[in-house]
């Protein structure tokens, strides 16, 4: 449920679950973290297979106790620490514990049929530590509240005014929109890369 493809130094993974709009479960956030960890690419691409995303967590899996499950942090934390350019190219609607992956990417490209939405406050769930943390840094408290206690959802157009989303592309460029944003990273020695990541994060170079 999980496709990892290497092509030269571009990592690309897969949510490969499209009957259940790749919602997620717990071995798939294993095999998300394990795959980047694994990796040794400068960059990384999170995309999804068919027309959404990602629905967020697997329903069964969240009777079950998913949502309290530490799988969903260590996905997210090895995004986040993944030390060359990583961007998650969303091919659909991008919902719920999903959210995490995508806010742990450097970039965010997406169709403009996606939409937008976390649902937790509704569901009586807590969002995953990190979550708030991210989505706040990219488009402020304020709409950050918005998503969380609102619960609004929000479309392409507006993500991209919010800063949730750095590009709006067609389905059939999303791809090669990603490889695009990733030419110079894929041209530069790795150090300059994870050298230029930890700067623009605000950490020692």
């Amino acid at each position: 449920m999980i496709r990892v493809e290497h092509s030269g130094d571009c990592c690309t993974i897969t949510l490969a679950r499209p009957e259940k709009a790749n919602a997620l479960t717990e071995a798939m956030l294993k095999s998300l973290a394990s795959a980047v960890l694994a990796t040794s690419a400068k960059v990384l691409i999170l995309t999804g297979e068919g027309k959404v995303f990602s629905a967020g967590a697997d329903l069964d899996g969240m009777r079950a106790g998913l949502g309290l499950s530490p799988a969903w942090e260590a996905a997210s934390g090895a995004i986040a620490a993944f030390p060359g350019l990583s961007i998650a190219a969303l091919n659909g609607t991008l919902a719920g514990g999903a959210m995490g992956a995508a806010l742990a990417c450097d970039l965010r490209i997406a169709v403009p049929s996606a939409s937008f939405f976390y649902p937790v406050m509704r569901l009586g769930y807590r969002p995953q530590p990190s979550d708030p943390g991210r989505l706040a840094a990219l488009v402020g408290p304020a709409r950050a509240k918005m998503i969380l206690l609102a619960g609004q959802k929000i479309d392409a157009e507006t993500a991209l005014a919010w800063g949730l989303i750095d590009r709006i592309c067609a389905p059939d460029t999303l791809i090669d929109t990603a490889m695009s944003l990733a030419e110079h990273a894929l041209a530069a020695d790795p150090g300059h890369v994870a050298a230029l990541k930890r700067m623009t994060n605000g950490e020692t170079p």
